[in-house]
């Protein structure tokens, strides 16, 4: 069967929505780092949105800093994919044009050099994980120590590895050229813009400070709040939009129907019009920001480990069980809320109301072991900033105290039927061989909780916590993540 590309788009059945746009015209004013397939469900889809009603020169280069997986799917279709929209037994396609090309930095870092450098590139934005930033969250600045930090700064401005060194690369040479830039995280993490300069400008400082000082001054970075629900790929959704199209996509991206992006009025250079197709551009993006990670992602991350544990591999399985379902609406209600300060007229109930209806659409099938991954670097900004404004303001912490159990239990490598798993973390092997080093949770529990680049003296200022994560701890052992749930409920 033929693959998707550019010949074929005249092909495709009506029912298809594609680029309104002469797809060649458009030169690549955007250079994403991190193209994997959340970009292409999010951002890539708001520019596609701008390309097709506003106009404007807003192509994107994505850039890979690891594998060539994205490339290799794009390359043969002439940079075109189709994302699907799945709500129930709905679903909506659309083939996105607005990537021009794919780089794999490990392959040509000089192109990808070249490219950040351009004139033509006006904006960088980013998804590269949390553990991307190569941020100490403890020390609030560059994690020095970081094997590949080190590693960049020793061979920099060659053999890079981290977009923090190439982005300090490139903006050397946009300096010369007097070349100003906007830098847009788009990942979950809180002033995830403040993160990103502070990441850059101290590792400018180590290679030049009258870089870090231009960088100050011409160089923006806006913070941002993203939203939407995109999975993993799955053989299902191949299929299913083989079926439609009558061709192969093997880039194809599923998703939900709702999409959200907050952005701060921030910038340096120009920016697409993502605003007039339904971005917001805001003076402060942090109230939003604080309503995402708190009731979005901390529930994910709730429904991740105790959901997994109990025996449950989809989000919507896990709030189709009415005492999980009815555990995340605490602490969407007791936990979250109270810690937020949304702006006037703001529905912060219907939002709620909103997000449990979103866990429930089967048609994702969100894996909880996806979204277990990498909970060292998640849970400090998902959970601790509710953790300490709760427990600072005398309130029941009860719910994340067993949240957190959860976690060190998931840390354990078994879930409640016996099956084992490995655990996918920048500190794996630390926390790992705390589990086998110690057998009894009130040993286990305070070693964990004392890990300061994760928690940051969180155990000293809550002393109570330790103690209430040892006994629901005690309780996932003795009776499963279920029971505990069901009984707490």
């Amino acid at each position: 069967m033929s693959r998707l590309n550019a010949k074929a788009l005249a092909q495709l059945p009506e029912a298809v929505a594609v680029p309104q746009y002469v797809r060649r015209a458009i030169k690549s004013a955007i250079v994403h780092l991190g193209i994997g397939a959340f970009h292409r469900g999010h951002q890539a889809w708001y520019t596609e949105q701008v390309l097709n009603n506003e106009g404007g020169d807003w192509g994107i280069t994505g850039v890979s800093l690891r594998s060539a997986t994205v490339q290799q799917q794009l390359q043969p279709q002439d940079g075109l994919y189709t994302l699907l929209e799945k709500q129930g037994e709905e679903q909506r396609l659309q083939v996105i044009g607005a990537i021009k090309d794919v780089i794999v930095a490990p392959e040509n870092p000089g192109a990808l050099l070249s490219l950040l450098s351009d004139e033509a590139t006006q904006v960088v934005t980013l998804t590269i994980t949390e553990k991307g930033y190569c941020y100490d969250f403890a020390a609030d600045s560059l994690d020095e120590k970081n094997p590949d930090i080190l590693h960049d700064l020793e061979y920099f401005p060659f053999q890079l590895k981290t977009a923090v060194a190439y982005l300090v690369a490139a903006l050397r040479t946009r300096r010369k050229n007097k070349l100003p830039l906007t830098v847009i995280s788009c990942d979950n993490l809180p002033a995830n813009g403040r993160i990103l300069e502070k990441v850059v400008l101290a590792f400018a400082e180590k290679i030049d400070t009258t870089l870090a000082h231009w960088i100050k001054t011409s160089v923006a970075f806006p913070c941002s709040m993203v939203d939407r629900i995109v999975p993993a790929t799955t053989p299902e959704d191949i299929a299913s939009v083989r079926e439609v199209l009558g061709m192969e996509d093997l880039a194809a991206v599923a998703t939900e129907p709702f999409a959200q992006w907050v952005v701060e009025s921030n910038f340096k250079t120009p920016v697409p019009a993502w605003d007039k197709v339904g971005a917001l551009f805001v003076d402060d993006v942090e109230p939003f920001e604080d309503m995402k990670l708190r009731l979005l992602n901390g529930s994910h991350s709730i429904i991740a480990y105790l959901g997994y544990l109990a025996g449950y591999d989809y989000v919507h399985q896990v709030v189709a069980d009415k005492d999980f379902a009815a555990f995340i609406r605490a602490y969407m209600d007791n936990i979250a809320t109270p810690t937020l300060s949304m702006p006037d007229g703001f529905d912060v109930e219907a939002y709620k109301d909103q997000l449990l209806a979103r866990f429930a659409n089967a048609s994702l099938n969100h894996k909880t072991s996806q979204i277990a991954q990498d909970g060292s670097q998640k849970i400090p900004q998902r959970w601790l900033a509710s953790l300490r404004e709760n427990g600072a303001a005398g309130r029941d912490i009860s719910i994340l105290a067993l949240a957190l159990a959860g976690w060190i239990r998931y840390l354990q490598g078994q879930r409640d039927n016996g099956e084992t798993y490995t655990i996918i973390d920048p500190a794996a092997d630390q926390l790992t061989a705390m589990t086998l080093r110690v057998s009894g949770s009130a040993q286990l529990v305070p070693n964990v909780l004392a890990v300061e680049s994760i928690f940051s003296g969180l155990d000293k200022e809550l002393p109570d916590l330790v103690a209430q994560v040892i006994d629901w701890h005690k309780q996932l052992i003795a009776e499963g993540c279920q029971s505990v749930v069901t009984s707490f409920i």
